[in-house]
């Protein structure tokens, strides 16, 4: 007897596994290199205007790693998500603000700004629909 074809649905799961998992690489990356960089994390937050730029790193810190983790493992998804969207947001509109830099620096802002859109968009999908069959949550 011969196995029923591959459907697009019967892909769903691993689908939305390898996008969680490709979301969170940039929050897990990013988290691990402020974390490395901690000083410099420190020092550019105060550039871009924040007010206690240290625990403004810590807490940067703790959401990106905490945050993707709970993404790849899929536990907690649309609590993560949505914290995720809020830290996204809160960051674009601190360091990215294209309509106010140099014309020299216009559009590398105006191209991470449109790439953290596109970051948001996948995770309101995450925040929708949640974390899919290959999860924690759904075992």
């Amino acid at each position: 007897m011969s196995a029923a074809p591959a459907t697009p649905a019967s892909y769903d799961p691993i689908f939305n596994l390898a996008a969680r998992i490709l979301l969170a690489a940039v929050f897990l990356v990013n988290g691990y290199l402020k974390l490395t960089g901690y000083s410099g994390t420190v020092g550019y937050m105060g550039k871009v205007g924040l007010p206690l730029p240290e625990v403004m790193a810590i807490l940067a810190i703790v959401i990106e790693l905490g945050g993707g983790l709970l993404l790849v493992i899929g536990w907690r998804t649309r609590w993560a998500a949505w914290l995720l969207i809020l830290f996204v947001v809160i960051a674009t509109f601190t360091a990215h603000r294209f309509w106010s830099v140099e014309a020299a620096r216009w559009f590398g802002e105006m191209n991470n700004f449109l790439k953290n859109a596109a970051i948001i968009g996948g995770l309101l999908l995450v925040a929708t629909y949640g974390p899919g069959a290959l999860s924690v949550e759904k075992r």
